[in-house]
């Protein structure tokens, strides 16, 4: 990992690099939306570490496809308590931050792993919600959806008001495959090409998510890390922040508009 020797050192040439790119992708984890208030969960249920649910089964089954589909009521127990974490909760600086930077550049993306929505409230409008967003419903048996503020309510399971089939969140579950018109997005932005990539606040262990820094940095583009812990992508970073994505991203952008 090549870093400048102090935070401002890094801030500074960041900055340079943002002055010097027309292009920008941002790819955004929990860690992002924990300044929000919100936990850092695994995947889109973690909220139970490494204990098994209350239904004596692991966070991963109780979130699966397989289980919406055999026992939607377990699923949807835990989707709601994911919601109620995140409700009442707000985009925060970093995610404004973003937002504020898109109509500066000729083309600014955000791909992000988190379901909370945040992205898109503080005005964001090149967002790949790549799991999907918690306030998105879905019929799963008809075409119906509808979004909704929170689950406060709604009926568990909730149930779709054409068919009478249960509904469920557009996002994605554990065991379940992307949805390809997202992914299709994805590469064909990824095909246009970026002239600087962040991460902020994911650990990149997903291909998709890492995939992107990677293969930036194997092309000499340059690649920033905004998170207080190592991930799978630190050592191949050109620079690497350890401080509050919102700090960050606040000194980042003052720097930007100085020059």
């Amino acid at each position: 990992m090549k870093t400048a020797e102090t935070y401002q050192q890094k801030i500074k040439l960041t900055a340079d690099y943002l002055n010097a790119s027309n292009n920008v992708l941002f790819i955004t984890g929990a860690g992002i939306s924990a300044e929000s208030g919100l936990p850092t969960y695994r995947g889109i249920g973690g909220l139970y570490n490494d204990d098994l649910t209350e239904d004596n089964m692991p966070i991963e089954e109780a979130l699966s496809g397989y289980m919406m589909s055999l026992k939607p009521d377990i699923t949807w127990k835990y989707i709601s308590k994911i919601e109620e974490a995140c409700r009442g909760a707000s985009y925060n600086r970093a995610h404004a931050i973003i937002a504020e930077m898109e109509p500066h550049f000729e083309r600014l993306f955000v791909l992000t792993q988190n379901v909370d929505g945040f992205h898109n409230d503080a005005g964001s409008v090149n967002v790949i919600d790549i799991h999907g967003n918690i306030r998105d419903l879905q019929c799963t048996n008809c075409f119906f959806r509808l979004t909704v503020a929170d689950y406060s309510e709604l009926s568990m399971p909730p149930k779709c008001p054409d068919c009478s089939s249960v509904l469920r969140p557009d996002v994605v579950l554990f065991g379940e495959f992307l949805q390809p018109e997202k992914t299709s997005a994805l590469y064909t932005e990824l095909e246009k090409g970026f002239d600087v990539v962040f991460s902020i606040g994911t650990s990149s262990v997903f291909p998709y998510i890492s995939g992107p820094v990677l293969e930036a940095s194997k092309m000499g583009i340059p690649t920033i890390e905004i998170n207080p812990a190592d991930s799978e992508i630190s050592s191949m970073v050109t620079v690497k922040f350890s401080e509050k994505a919102g700090t960050v991203m606040e000194d980042i952008w003052q720097a930007v508009k100085k020059d």
